[in-house]
């Protein structure tokens, strides 16, 4: 059996499920161990019989060691972090672990536990967990392999002195610009293109030592997966090739997905509710003529980006479909004026959440606007969709951003 555990985030959970059902389909039985907080979402929006599972694919859950809520969004992910840090879920996996070996003794309906895979970012416990069973541990890194290796690097970036940054006069004197020239398979790059948690000047900072104590034992597992494929990134995975005893490439999992029957496991992938009202609305447009757009499961922003963003949508004058999800502003609802209502209801459409794949897939989609999350850039490169980075547009002016989509 194998004992699968996502990073307690959408985007983790799905690329995990997804990994999951291929392992399933190969015949091997899973237990996918997912946090009470999302198994309670994914209950509340697939159906109370949804995580019912099979008898060769079951759920487990555990707590998170973070207050209890109903609410309906992505946990405070820096509080996340520290819990793992603090190995809060070692003593919960420790109990599964145990109650399905004790199982396959007692029952023999079910083997016992014979390899954990745990999202690479869980690591700093699934080991130690792994060890004390005795089973090898396989870690997925759910992200670019170049992301992956930045990560692997910043120990050796503070060990140069290049960061934490010493003060904030270095997200402005040109500090980002230093070239970086010592990373193997990664060529012409400056620490601006190095994972963003290394932009803070407080050595104590959560998220920076949370990546790198998560890649610090990597090379302790038996096999690292990433979720790219090779004629993508083949420099930096050869050169990871060297660095790790194996290391194996799995992407895009739906592309393999499409290859086999389909899964009897029939659950989605998403803790909100899909709308998909959307392909309907989609069916009505011309090929090619729509942007979607979406800012993926975490990022936030502010109710003045909300509100210029979206006139920098309305006055690119093109049909668009803008994924707004509950918990997408800082606290506050998302509430655009009646002027932008007016102004765009003829060619636009506002939705909590979607199927993406199927949004992406659709004929009418001609680009997508998006946060760069890996998921949404494996997933856009699966459908042949052309992207426009977020980050890149946030820095223009609301006309500017008209100007970029045409």
């Amino acid at each position: 059996m194998l004992c699968c555990i996502p990073f307690p985030a959408q985007s983790h959970i799905k690329a995990m499920l997804k990994f999951a059902k291929l392992l399933h389909h190969r015949g091997f039985h899973i237990t996918f161990v997912n946090t009470e907080f999302n198994h309670k979402r994914f209950l509340k929006t697939l159906g109370s019989n949804s995580l019912d599972g099979l008898p060769d694919f079951q759920f487990e859950a555990i707590p998170d060691s973070l207050p209890d809520s109903d609410e309906d969004a992505t946990q405070d992910v820096t509080l996340l972090c520290e819990s793992v840090r603090k190995q809060n879920f070692l003593a919960p996996l420790n109990a599964v672990l145990a109650k399905l070996n004790n199982d396959a003794i007692s029952t023999s309906s079910n083997p016992p536990v014979t390899c954990i895979v745990s999202d690479g970012f869980m690591s700093t416990f699934t080991i130690i967990a792994a060890e004390e069973i005795g089973a090898p541990i396989v870690l997925f890194y759910t992200i670019a392999a170049c992301s992956f290796m930045g990560f692997k690097q910043l120990r050796a970036v503070v060990e140069k002195g290049l960061a934490p940054l010493k003060d904030e006069s270095c997200f402005t004197n040109g500090y980002l610009e230093t070239v970086i020239d010592w990373i193997p398979g990664m060529r012409d790059i400056h620490l601006r293109d190095l994972p963003t948690f290394l932009r803070t000047t407080n050595s104590d900072d959560i998220m920076f030592n949370f990546v790198m104590e998560t890649t610090d034992r990597a090379h302790e597992a038996s096999a690292v997966v990433l979720h790219t494929f090779d004629a993508l990134e083949p420099d930096v995975l050869d050169a990871l090739s060297s660095m790790l005893p194996h290391v194996y490439t799995v992407g895009p999992l739906q592309l393999h997905l499409n290859q086999i029957p389909e899964h009897p496991l029939k659950m989605g992938y998403s803790l909100w509710k899909e709308e998909t009202e959307c392909l309907e609305w989609l069916n009505t447009k011309a090929p090619n003529s729509v942007v979607y757009v979406n800012f993926g499961s975490i990022a936030v922003v502010t109710p003045e980006q909300l509100v210029e963003f979206g006139w920098g949508l309305a006055n690119s004058k093109l049909p668009f479909f803008w994924v707004i999800r509950p918990d997408l502003v800082i606290g506050e609802s998302a509430i655009l004026p009646p002027e932008f209502v007016a102004e765009t209801k003829e060619r636009s459409l506002i939705a909590g959440w979607c199927p993406q794949e199927q949004v992406l897939h659709h004929p009418s989609v001609g680009g997508f606007l998006t946060h760069s999350g890996w998921n949404s850039t494996v997933e856009s490169i699966t459908a042949g969709v052309p992207t426009y980075a977020l980050l890149a547009i946030l820095r223009r002016p609301a006309n500017g951003l008209s100007l970029y989509l045409q």
